[in-house]
């Protein structure tokens, strides 16, 4: 008996430490909710609602991509803010161009899953596979998302490393991660 409790709060403590990681960003996400949001609103809508996205609310208009984050989901977005997009801006610039529609398309895909992953259920996988998981996007391309007492990252299969900075901003169609970073899928 004494044996198995003491498994069972050994597979708790591992289970919740990582969730722990994500605790700094609850706040953060509560406060973003209540000053930009009030009802439950799609990914899309909160994107818009939020300054820091509006790079990546200018891209998923040009990739033409509005319905389908405004769609049913569920999805899972990592969402790069205006300073990850501008760090590489002369890439941004050329994605934009509307020749390029396709290659922004996957550059943006590369940054949702087609599943509803809150911090918690990120961090109760990561947990059980040593620290972190492989999603695979909507493009197709692979993305591992770490969990460690540091905090949370995502990684492309280039080896391009985010940090959520906000997890958990709760859509009518799924679930917002931001990150500091664009996502590049391999080519």
């Amino acid at each position: 008996m004494l044996k198995s409790l003491m498994v069972a709060t050994a597979a708790f403590t591992l289970a919740a430490t990582p969730a722990m990681a994500f605790d700094n960003h609850k706040d953060k996400t509560a406060k973003m909710e209540k000053k930009n949001y009030g009802k439950k609103k799609t990914i899309v809508d909160k994107a818009v609602a939020t300054d820091a996205l509006s790079t990546l609310v200018a891209a998923v208009t040009a990739g033409d991509l509005v319905e389908t984050l405004s769609g049913e989901g569920p999805f899972t977005v990592f969402a790069p803010t205006n300073e990850g997009f501008a760090a590489i801006q002369s890439t941004v610039d050329t994605l934009l161009q509307p020749e390029n529609k396709e290659q922004l398309q996957r550059v943006l895909t590369a940054h949702v899953v087609a599943a509803d992953l809150t911090s918690t259920d990120l961090a109760l996988v990561a947990s059980a596979n040593g620290g972190s998981v492989n999603l695979t996007t909507v493009s197709g391309d692979t993305l591992t998302v770490t969990v460690s007492d540091a905090g949370v990252t995502v990684t492309d299969e280039k080896g391009g490393v985010a940090n959520v900075t906000i997890a958990d901003v709760d859509a009518s169609n799924g679930t917002v991660h931001v990150v500091d970073a664009v996502l590049v899928p391999e080519v």
